[in-house]
């Protein structure tokens, strides 16, 4: 899903300087702009990071250092970065239809020619370095590397949120809002709009184990069936009118789990047919549900701190203690069902070594949202990444922490904010801050009204609207309505 913030000023300098010692350590990343994307294509070493305002930076010695790579784009902020092959061909693309391309490990990166002005979110190459896809309010195919990228018109403005081509670079299926689902058989050259029977915008699509048999979810509890390739998609009883937001099937194409607002945790055992709501003890929305290793072991984590597991498949889920009241937005485990990295709001950064019976907090250094942890190549090494220019590192697991000088954070200068969905169909959502008061204001700049961060925009005709913190002299963000 597309992330859009609040941007009040122009980038400044600020500096994560950690001391000498073991655990996170807060790398300088010479940016407050929010980084979105982490990526290290070979090994450990070398890696990229993009965000806001056209940043991509570089290290090649594990994050020691950082290098701002000169874009030229400063009004375009990027969604994506991925390097198919190795660590010298990359492309990023970004909010506003720029698409750009580096041949010599990013000293240099080219903007292509992608023929549109609409958000791109996601850069895919399902085999090699030549053919990919883009994929955002339109989808986009090259087969010479980029060289040159052509509008696979599929039929639909609305935006597409998730890609997914399940065996080969030929058959491949997007969904988006309100209900679209499309599907190429031939590299994309053409989409075809599948019929889904349903107008709620949909959040991921999956084919567990081949081209035939996928699932889609979406909002108000839709989930969706195809056995004959998205022929026919059939609409399975959820049980729930609460909006989901992911779907995994973690050993086979039988047992599934889905997960959403409101603590929703739903699960199958029979490819679909039928959907058991699993007791959460949480009203608490989750971001991610994640099976490490089989469909046994899982663990989910969202708003509040919460973190939960299971060890019987979800017949059980028990809350863990995490010792914070911070959203959660991502977790990790690198090795086994043991050990753990979950991060969040605030600089939070929680570990486990015993499968989660004990979460301790570690000193991250900083204060600042830490959205993504990744460990590239084993559980000793690893990243979190987060907003303004936020770069975390360990080399040894985190057993130890050194608190970390996180620098002076320049107050006031940016306010940011997750709209979710945007463009929306219903209503919008900033997770995190739903009780929070924003105002709204028409292209004319008439106020239409003051709405709460769980309904933005219901109620109103479609159009284009701006969106700023009640009270506050932000720089309105553009948000769309397109029902």
């Amino acid at each position: 899903m597309k992330l859009v913030r609040f941007i009040m000023t122009p980038a400044v300098l600020f500096l994560l300087a950690g001391m000498v010692g073991a655990g996170w350590v807060a790398l300088t990343s010479g940016t407050i702009n929010s980084l979105t994307s982490v990526h290290f294509p070979v090994d450990a070493q070398t890696g990229y990071v993009v965000g806001d305002y056209g940043t991509i930076l570089k290290t090649k010695d594990g994050g020691a250092s950082w290098v701002n790579q000169s874009l030229g784009t400063r009004d375009n902020d990027l969604t994506s970065v991925h390097f198919p092959v190795d660590a010298q061909t990359g492309y990023a693309v970004s909010d506003s239809g720029t698409i750009l391309k580096t041949t010599d490990g990013g000293a240099n990166w080219v903007r292509q020619t992608s023929g549109t002005p609409y958000p791109l979110y996601s850069v895919h190459f399902p085999v090699d370095a030549q053919t990919g896809y883009v994929v955002g309010c339109t989808i986009l195919k090259t087969t010479d590397g980029g060289a040159n990228w052509v509008n696979q018109t599929p039929g639909t403005f609305c935006s597409l949120s998730s890609v997914h081509f399940p065996l080969d670079a030929q058959t491949g299926y997007a969904a988006g809002g309100p209900g679209s689902i499309l599907k190429t058989t031939d590299g994309g050259a053409n989409w075809d709009s599948l019929s889904s029977g349903t107008t709620y915008p949909l959040s991921s699509i999956h084919f567990p184990v081949n081209a035939q048999t996928g699932y889609a979810v979406g909002w108000s509890g839709t989930i969706l069936k195809t056995t004959d390739g998205g022929t026919n998609w059939t609409s399975q009883s959820s049980g729930t009118n609460t909006s989901l937001s992911s779907v995994q099937f973690p050993v086979n194409a039988q047992t599934g789990y889905v997960g959403g607002w409101l603590g929703t945790i739903l699960k199958t055992t029979d490819g679909g047919a039928n959907w058991a709501s699993q007791t959460s003890g949480t009203t608490n929305g989750l971001w991610v549900i994640h099976f490490p290793l089989d469909g046994l072991t899982g663990y989910a984590v969202g708003d509040t701190g919460t973190i939960l597991k299971t060890t019987n498949g979800g017949t059980n889920w028990t809350s863990q203690s995490s010792g914070t009241g911070n959203a959660l937005r991502s977790v990790c485990f690198p090795v086994d069902a043991q050990t753990g990295y979950a991060v969040g709001w605030n600089g939070t950064i929680l570990k486990t070594t015993n499968g989660g019976a004990n979460w301790s907090s570690q000193s991250s250094g900083t204060d600042n949202a830490l959205r993504s942890v990744s460990f590239p190549v084993d559980a000793q090494t690893g990243y979190a990444v987060g907003e303004y220019g936020t770069i975390l590192k360990t080399t040894d697991g985190g057993e130890t922490f050194v608190e970390q000088t996180a620098g002076v954070r320049v107050q006031g200068l940016r306010f940011r904010v997750t709209v979710r969905p945007n463009p929306f169909v219903f209503f919008t959502t900033i997770p995190g801050r739903e009780a929070e008061r924003f105002e709204m204001y028409d292209i004319t700049g008439r106020r239409v009204g003051t709405y709460r961060g769980d309904r933005i925009g219901e109620g109103l005709s479609a159009g284009v609207y701006f969106l700023r913190a009640e009270g506050k002299g932000t720089k309105p963000l553009r948000i769309v309505k397109i029902r």
